[in-house]
């Protein structure tokens, strides 16, 4: 068997198994840990191991059918990552009152200003980028 049909093969199996494909994502997780460990980086394993994924699927070296089944599996079930979080709130019986509903204010006031500054500056620039070329046209 040459390099390429073993290569074929893998990429026909990973795109079929989800769970093969969750074995991957895992996989870069681990070798992102084991570089933060080695290198000593103040940054996590896991955004390490999935800036590399991103490299080598920007890069075209992995195709995205490699690892799409397993990444859904993870987004279908994220709420199950929370849990322990919300758990955690629960021990503190503070946050649940008049405090809980204070950093519940504050969060949604200020997750709806970074929306809104976000949309303003997108349509700033839409429209600096469309008055731009209207000038390099030479029409009005």
């Amino acid at each position: 068997m040459t390099t390429r049909h073993i290569r074929a093969i893998w990429l026909r199996t990973c795109r079929r198994s989800r769970w093969l494909q969750v074995l991957v994502i895992l996989g870069f997780w681990f070798v992102g840990d084991l570089v933060a460990r080695l290198t000593g980086l103040p940054v996590p394993g896991a955004i390490l191991g999935l800036f590399l994924l991103l490299i080598l699927l920007g890069s075209g070296k992995i195709g995205i059918g490699t690892v799409r089944q397993g990444a859904r599996l993870f987004l279908a079930d994220m709420l199950l990552f929370f849990i322990p979080a919300v758990l955690a709130v629960l021990d503190h019986r503070e946050l649940v009152g008049v405090l809980g509903l204070k950093i519940l204010v504050v969060i949604l006031v200020s997750t709806v200003m970074v929306m809104l500054v976000t949309a303003v500056v997108i349509d700033l620039c839409y429209r600096w980028l469309n008055a731009g070329k209207k000038v390099c046209h030479g029409t009005d």
